[in-house]
């Protein structure tokens, strides 16, 4: 079972394979996981596994807690790439969700305004208008689209509120240029069902939505920490250097982290 819950509302910097020195938002629960989500690879765990009995963090405590942090390291020297929405859950399911982000950025331009504000976000919350709005002005989007087959995804990614994988690319269609699609390939199974997304039957339809989408670039990533089942497996360097170059060969940027 995996165990990784972070603390909240801040954490790190950690060394990210995506974003370089990134200093973590954790806008949920610092006791446990709260996501719209429950996927089988989550670092987090499981949803029933980590149920949370805090709240959320109020706004007024991330942006006293940022700013605190980024004093501190700024006074320290040291570096930082990135201040980045993520943690123990989805963050867009935050209520104040888009005040925190002009929160964020008014906070980072005023100590590290080279550093990229970025999010980490399942999309399950983009048809909400107010979110919607609030990922416009992050610097990197980075978006869950594991596979355009529902039954893949309520076996795998396992949304907890409605999900329509049509629906979500045509909003993540109205972030052409702006968003980076993120897609965990991987192999193994789930109750015994075969989870193994590297084949043409899943990629090639994933592909052609990645087309339409027309993204910024694509992160193609495999599992890498410990995951809550024990029947996942890597996908290989092969097999992911193979769909980045699918992706290229469409015209997309396209990078691998193994």
């Amino acid at each position: 079972m995996s165990t990784i819950i972070y603390p909240a509302p801040i954490f790190g910097p950690v060394t990210s394979r995506r974003l370089g020195r990134s200093l973590g938002v954790n806008l949920l629960p610092p006791d446990g996981k709260l996501c719209s989500f429950d996927c089988v690879y989550c670092e987090c765990g499981l949803n029933a596994e980590r149920r949370p009995k805090l709240d959320m963090t109020p706004r007024h405590i991330v942006a006293a807690e940022l700013s605190r942090r980024l004093a501190l390291m700024k006074e320290a020297g040291e570096l930082l790439d990135a201040i980045t929405f993520s943690g123990n859950g989805e963050p867009t399911s935050h209520p104040d969700f888009g005040r925190i982000v002009e929160d964020v950025i008014a906070i980072r331009n005023q100590f590290y305004p080279n550093a990229r504000v970025c999010l980490l976000t399942n999309s399950t919350h983009l048809p909400r208008k107010e979110v919607f709005e609030a990922v416009q002005k992050i610097d990197r989007l980075c978006l869950k689209l594991d596979t355009v087959d529902p039954d893949y995804i309520r076996l795998v990614d396992r949304p907890q509120t409605r999900y329509d994988v049509t629906e979500m690319v045509e909003r993540m269609k109205l972030l052409s240029g702006r968003c980076i699609i993120q897609t965990m390939f991987m192999k193994g199974t789930v109750n015994g069902v075969s989870v193994d997304n590297t084949g043409d039957e899943y990629v090639l339809p994933w592909l052609e939505a990645v087309r339409e989408i027309a993204p910024a670039a694509v992160d193609i990533y495999t599992i890498s920490r410990e995951t809550p089942l024990k029947t996942l497996q890597k996908a290989s360097a092969k097999e992911l250097e193979r769909i980045v170059q699918l992706v290229r060969n469409a015209g997309i940027d396209a990078h691998a982290y193994g």
